[in-house]
């Protein structure tokens, strides 16, 4: 299968990439610099020039493939709202050229936000909803009924190389530049995780033998106690470990206090037993408890 994938050269794209290539399948990957046009070719996937707001590019890369995955995302918190209305606008650009072909076409959401404090399963489904501007899973399941085989893959906190692991790298970078990482109240908050080479065989399993309207979690753990992931902050950067009153979560996390003193776990059992899919890579803590992990 020739597959159209935005987000291609980012962190989980790479994998991703990877991974369809490792496994028969041709990548064309959309690339809005030429550094990761190079990263692209490097990997051996085809470069389709264009970006988020370049609609027409768009249009084209989904048009010209068998398959859409839609997994970039402007990652700024502080224009959320904005960045929320690129990714719906970028989704119906594609889902419209797609209306009628029954090709998958894979966009990305999160476990995050959708009921915080209790397990998140895949039959729950995301209610639109003002404080959570982005709706890339509600703009591409519309096209399920237009005759798309339209899925959406939940992400939790993605950890695993390079450096990074979702939120929890703002979480870092935000204790560098206060001198101290904080947790909210006793820090028994939950966040589910997953590792980016399992999430990666995710999206190619739910390319292959997804099905129209499924929704699938890349979760390898259910939930990871915030504490344990600031202890890891602390230890990595020297500094001390704090508690700090939710009310203080604005002044200290700044855009990221909306997640800051959520409960958000997350279940990945229907989609294991759904699309024969078991993480096997290693976990959080352990992963970024390695020396040197957030200076890769």
């Amino acid at each position: 299968m020739r597959v159209f994938i935005t987000g291609a050269a980012g962190f989980i794209g790479t994998a991703t990439t990877k991974e369809l290539i490792a496994n028969g399948h041709q990548v064309l990957g959309l690339a809005r610099s030429d550094a990761n046009a190079a990263a692209l070719k490097a990997a051996g996937a085809e470069v389709h020039r264009g970006s988020l707001e370049d609609l027409d590019s768009l249009r084209k890369g989904a048009k010209d493939t068998d398959g859409t995955i839609h997994l970039a995302f402007i990652h700024d918190f502080s224009k959320f709202a904005e960045n929320g209305r690129i990714d719906k606008r970028a989704i119906e650009a594609m889902g419209d050229v797609l209306e009628g072909t029954n090709k998958p076409f894979i966009v990305t959401s999160g476990t995050a936000l959708i009921a915080p404090g209790v397990v998140i399963t895949e039959d729950m489904r995301r209610d639109a909803s003002p404080h959570v501007p982005r709706v890339s899973e509600q703009a591409g399941l519309a096209y399920a009924s237009r005759g798309v085989r339209a899925m959406a893959i939940r992400l939790p906190q993605v950890h695993g190389g390079e450096g990074k692991a979702g939120l929890i790298t703002y979480l870092l970078n935000g204790a560098r530049q206060k001198g101290a990482a904080a947790y909210v109240g006793d820090g028994s908050q939950r966040w589910a995780a997953g590792h980016r080479l399992d999430v990666a065989r995710l999206y190619r399993l739910a390319l292959e033998k997804g099905t129209t309207d499924g929704v699938y979690h890349a979760v390898g753990e259910e939930g990871v106690p915030m504490r344990r992931i600031i202890d890891v902050i602390g230890r990595a950067l020297n500094v001390p470990v704090a508690s700090i009153k939710q009310a203080e979560a604005v002044d200290y996390y700044g855009p990221l206090a909306m997640f800051a003193g959520l409960d958000m776990p997350a279940s990945s059992a229907l989609t294991q037993k759904r699309l024969d899919w078991k993480p096997t890579q290693i976990g959080l803590l352990a992963d970024i408890d390695q020396p040197g992990y957030f200076t890769r």
